[in-house]
């Protein structure tokens, strides 16, 4: 996970929000910059092979620690994005069930300072303005209303192009 729910919830813009919301919008776009650049943020030094019975992985490494996100994958079914909430001295809990295989790459993922940044204000700009897309300038007397285009230049994913650019020094070609 990018950030968590409990620290957008100490920001005044999110007081009173669900912090199940929140975790799903914070999931949602944790994926979509995934996709849009190409990049799993994978730490390819920090990583295991092991097997898997219920949320339990057998096998672990001294660089994971409770809360870390970790990719799995290789496994046919069980690949993806979880969230560590045990760690023993043998195995790994998460916390997601997962079918019982018998190979799991596990990968800690690891997202810059800078794209944590760039997620809540993501996140503030679809807090406070979400509801105002379209809309380019605005006039109360005689009221008045402007929309601009919402075309490839000026947005990207449903977000502004300008919010984006954080994205950029972690884009990886697409082959």
């Amino acid at each position: 996970m990018i950030i968590s729910a409990e620290k957008l919830l100490a920001m005044p813009e999110f007081s009173g929000k669900s912090e199940t919301a929140l975790q799903r919008k914070l999931n949602a776009i944790e994926h979509l910059i995934r996709s849009y650049t190409n990049n799993n943020f994978q730490n390819r030094n920090i990583r295991f092979q092991g097997r898997s019975v219920g949320n339990t992985i057998f096998g672990r490494t001294k660089y994971m620690k409770a809360g870390d996100t970790v990719q799995i994958s290789q496994s046919k079914v069980n690949d993806g994005l979880y969230l560590i909430t045990e760690v023993a001295e043998d195995h790994i809990k998460l916390d997601t069930g997962l079918f019982d295989v018998s190979e799991n790459l596990v990968t800690k993922v690891e997202y810059p300072a800078d794209v944590q940044e760039g997620v809540i204000e993501l996140m503030v700009w679809e807090e406070k303005n979400r509801q105002k897309v379209g809309i380019k300038s605005e006039t109360l007397s005689r009221h008045s209303v402007t929309y601009y285009d919402q075309d490839a230049e000026n947005q990207v994913m449903g977000y502004p192009v300008a919010l984006l650019g954080f994205l950029k020094p972690y884009m990886k070609a697409r082959f």
